[in-house]
């Protein structure tokens, strides 16, 4: 019996990715939006402030008529209380991604959150287990001696995760230095592991900015939330402020003016502030993974050329 070739029509089309991410304020959501129009295509979220539906100011969510210009999934779509994790994350939009290459060659992912998109595109690395008393007695230095504590403790052990992290988020900061403690390495050190296999080729658009442009647009954007009732959707949430999703900027400092430990006016000045140092932590995520190519968010018909090198077919 001879061999029996593959009909080339019988292949399995090729799939892609188009990642869109970028800083807090650069214009990922306009972007995307062009590039889903452009190839009749929808979006997936890879922003993890985006995902739960009771923050809706402070997340700079898409308005309802970006919403209305191409079809978004993965916003809004679980409760603060609701344990999500990235690795549920992963497998959500692993899932969903399964179902819309059933009618789309090429889908957009959208999001500043850097861990998020590689889990999608790459996979979790594989971490070591860590011994509940290690756990324990973290959580009892942090209720001791505060977030100053852990993020010191990190930053002499692992500067290089350190320089990444959201410094303000506990959870990952101790999730950090319980590996570092059971491991005796660097938890950076885990997050160089192989990519797992996926069947989709992702191809990464960066939006970008001159630094100080940037600053300036994030600093307009803190001042359009506020202008859109920031402070009152902060105040309704205030009774869940113990919960992960509201370990954010942006909700965190108007928690700590309402509690009476500063101002308003210092409020508003420390969202500013951490927001930068959010998107600074951003760009040195993008720039440490050396594969993505930066546009200008007005730079659509370059992207589309950029994209169509990529694409086969």
């Amino acid at each position: 019996m001879g061999i029996i070739l593959e009909h080339p029509e019988h292949k399995q089309p090729k799939k892609y990715l188009l990642v869109v991410g970028g800083a807090t304020a650069s214009g990922k959501t306009g972007f995307a939006i062009q590039l889903a129009r452009h190839f009749q295509t929808e979006i997936v979220s890879a922003d993890s402030r985006q995902f739960y539906r009771e923050m809706q100011i402070g997340t700079a969510k898409p308005t309802p008529e970006e919403l209305s210009e191409a079809p978004h999934h993965l916003i809004g779509h679980i409760s603060i209380e609701t344990a999500y994790s990235v690795g549920d994350y992963e497998q959500e939009a692993l899932r969903l991604l399964d179902d819309l290459y059933e009618k789309h060659k090429v889908v957009i992912l959208c999001g500043g959150s850097g861990l998020f998109i590689k889990a999608l595109c790459e996979g979790l690395d594989q971490f070591p287990e860590v011994p509940a008393e290690i756990t324990a007695e973290l959580q009892a230095a942090y209720e001791e001696h505060g977030l100053a504590f852990l993020q010191s403790e990190l930053q002499a052990a692992d500067p290089e995760y350190y320089g990444e992290v959201d410094q303000q988020n506990p959870r990952r900061l101790l999730r950090a230095l319980s590996v570092i403690r059971a491991s005796g390495k660097p938890f950076s050190s885990f997050r160089k592991q192989q990519p797992k296999s996926r069947d989709f080729t992702p191809v990464y658009l960066q939006i970008d900015w001159p630094r100080e442009q940037l600053y300036a647009r994030i600093n307009q954007r803190v001042d359009l939330m506020l202008a859109a009732g920031l402070v009152e959707e902060a105040r309704q949430l205030y009774a869940y402020r113990h919960l992960q999703a509201l370990q954010t900027v942006g909700y965190q400092e108007l928690f700590d003016h309402f509690s009476g430990l500063i101002s308003l006016e210092e409020a508003v000045e420390l969202i500013k502030r951490n927001s930068r140092r959010y998107a600074k932590r951003q760009l040195t995520w993008f720039r440490r993974d050396g594969f993505w190519e930066k546009f200008h968010p007005d730079d659509l018909q370059k992207a589309l050329h950029y994209i169509g090198q990529k694409i086969e077919g």
